[in-house]
């Protein structure tokens, strides 16, 4: 049962606090993801937002019902009715309602809120003044005709001390006051002067309780089920239907058509729907309107109600803009994306380069010393790819852009990626972003698609400049030095043995007496010295040169290991963060719209 129906004191009960905490959620929500959530949706939520904020901020507690329907329902003459016979004078009559005017109870000063409303026509309803007596066919000095005509009438300063309840037709006492009500007498919704439709459209977006006044020709209406009743069906806790000039039928009739009119109100989406029937001219559930009137001005919580009721609605109809939940960029699979990545930026034609250079470097540290001048014959791999430089810094105080970056450090001379590799790169990536976002809706997940930085040239430059600034080298191998030192000492002693041959060979030139040579078995000493120092030497370098090539290989998977490292790098700049900050957003629209939504 609605709590402004008959039976319930109240309406239920909705926090300032409650209601800040979804106006902010909503707006969050928008702040995070209103790129990619429906626009017409984004639109009205943000409507709803501006209009939680302002009619939060407007001072009092007022409750607005707008008296709403087709022309000829007799709101109008309803509205008199609820209001009394003294509220105003008679004036020139128009033929129908073209602005709306408002009734107030109470004392409290409502000009902030009807301002906001823009409702210029104002009445304060004296209710120590009872009404005039009812007489067929005249509801009361100021009504008006059932087709909507309406009297002029002027404002009558309230009194202080008037008592809790209000007069009006019939002869039922109101339990309860009806001081904060604001009651609103809207243009005719199917009017035939578009201006007046589009008024009474304005102001049903900012009331806080509905008052659909039906006739027993227009309760069926399409424009009024469809077009408002249905879309407005979350509001069911502040909506009431009143089935007006039920005097025209017999009580059977009014039956059957309460009943219907119900049904209808269920099928548009109101839960547990009940009509009121009223009658102008007979006075019939005038009384019961007003009680369910004081029912909803209780506790002035209506106005939090209808901005809750509409918060909610907003957020439920952007919520399908969301999926329910999603990926984790970091257990995403990336093995592809970063091989690709990695064939792109020309890692493997650098790590060959990096086993060559080790070799080289190998054999000019242990290669046989007489043959270490032929390491000039062959080209340092590494300075054919421009890769020979460890790259100076700028001086602190110099500012450099992104621009001034490739002229620092330079370019490789990798060669460029072949068409096939570029492909890869793109197959890579659109496959990681598409495991990325799986089970996004496709806003988002294009989102996700265009946040990868895709510029032109931008990721060949990144993988470049990340190669250039990964160490390719690393520390000396103590075997290196070792036989290094061998190698040195081997050389010596051949050497030394080649000299003490020529000088022996000078003695013998110049006819002298030759020294004693002495000899290990039956070969001489210098012979040995030369023999060993050779063979061994070369012996040793042809060690070298195997153990070298196992050394090559271990070196090119510390920089393998150090070069996937900088290209992961680049992949998390240009690729995975992006990513990732869509799907931060959409977690936290998600999380925002479920909050609003409650």
């Amino acid at each position: 049962m609605s709590p402004i129906r008959m039976g319930r004191a109240t309406v239920k009960t909705v926090s300032a606090a409650e209601l800040g905490s979804r106006t902010t959620e909503l707006s969050m929500a928008l702040v995070s993801g209103a790129d990619e959530l429906d626009p017409t949706g984004v639109a009205v939520a943000r409507r709803v937002v501006d209009k939680a904020v302002e009619r939060s901020g407007i001072t009092g507690d007022h409750t607005v019902v707008a008296l709403a329907g087709a022309t000829g329902s007799g709101k109008s003459s309803l509205f008199n009715a609820l209001v009394g016979a003294d509220v105003a004078t008679i004036g020139a009559r128009r033929p129908t309602t073209s602005r709306p005017t408002a009734g107030l109870w109470g004392d409290s000063d409502a000009s902030e809120l009807l301002d906001w409303l823009g409702v210029a026509a104002r009445h304060v309803v004296d209710t120590q003044v009872p009404p005039a007596p009812v007489t067929p066919g005249k509801p009361g000095a100021s009504a008006t005709t059932d087709g909507g005509e309406q009297a002029d009438r002027c404002a009558k300063p309230a009194k202080v001390g008037r008592p809790a309840t209000s007069g009006g037709l019939g002869d039922g006492a109101v339990v309860g006051s009806l001081d904060g009500l604001v009651l609103l007498d809207l243009p005719d919704f199917d009017s035939r002067e578009l201006e007046h439709r589009r008024e009474a459209e304005r102001v049903l977006e900012l009331v806080d309780v509905f008052v659909w006044v039906t006739d027993p020709q227009k309760y069926a209406d399409a424009r009024l089920h469809d077009e408002f009743v249905s879309l407005l069906s979350q509001h069911d806790a502040v909506t009431l239907a009143v089935l007006n000039q039920s005097d025209r039928l017999s009580p059977d009739a009014v039956k059957t058509l309460t009943q219907d009119l119900s049904k209808l109100l269920v099928a548009d989406g109101v839960t547990d729907a009940k009509v009121l029937a009223t009658s102008t001219v007979t006075g019939q559930g005038i009384p019961e309107l007003k009680q369910r009137l004081a029912n909803a001005v209780a506790g002035h919580a209506a106005s939090r109600q209808r901005l809750k009721a509409d918060i909610i609605g907003a957020a439920t109809r952007l919520r399908p803009g969301v999926g329910d939940t999603e990926a984790e960029v970091g257990r995403v699979p990336r093995d592809e994306l970063d091989a690709s990545l990695a064939r792109a930026a020309g890692v493997p034609i650098v790590l060959d380069a990096v086993a060559r250079d080790y070799r080289r470097e190998a054999f000019a540290h242990t290669g046989w010393l007489f043959a270490r001048w032929t390491k000039g014959f062959a080209a340092d791999p590494l300075r054919r790819l421009r890769l020979d430089r460890t790259g100076g810094r700028p001086p602190i105080h110099v500012e450099i852009d992104g621009a001034d970056v490739r002229a620092l450090l330079g370019r490789s001379s990798i060669p460029a990626p072949t068409a096939s590799t570029v492909s890869a790169v793109d197959l890579a990536t659109r496959g990681f972003v598409r495991e990325a976002s799986a089970g996004l809706p496709v806003p988002w997940a294009q989102a996700a698609e265009d946040a990868v930085d895709r510029g032109e040239g931008t990721l060949t430059d990144s993988l470049d400049r990340a190669v250039i600034g990964t160490s390719l080298r690393a520390r000396r191998p103590v075997w290196w030095f070792v036989v290094n030192i061998l190698q040195w000492v081997l050389g010596l002693v051949a050497l030394a043995g080649l000299v003490w041959y020529a000088v022996l060979w000078g003695f013998a030139l110049l006819q002298l007496p030759r020294p004693e040579t002495p000899s290990v078995g039956i070969l001489p000493l210098p012979l040995v010295m030369v023999v060993v120092g050779v063979i061994v030497g070369i012996g040793l370098g042809v060690l070298s040169r195997w153990w070298a090539r196992v050394g090559a290989r271990h070196r090119r998977t510390v920089v393998a290991q150090r070069l996937t490292e900088s290209v992961a790098t680049v992949a998390d700049e240009h690729i995975l963060i992006p990513v990732d900050e869509v799907l931060m957003r959409h977690r936290e629209t998600r999380e925002h719209l479920e909050a609003a939504a409650g």
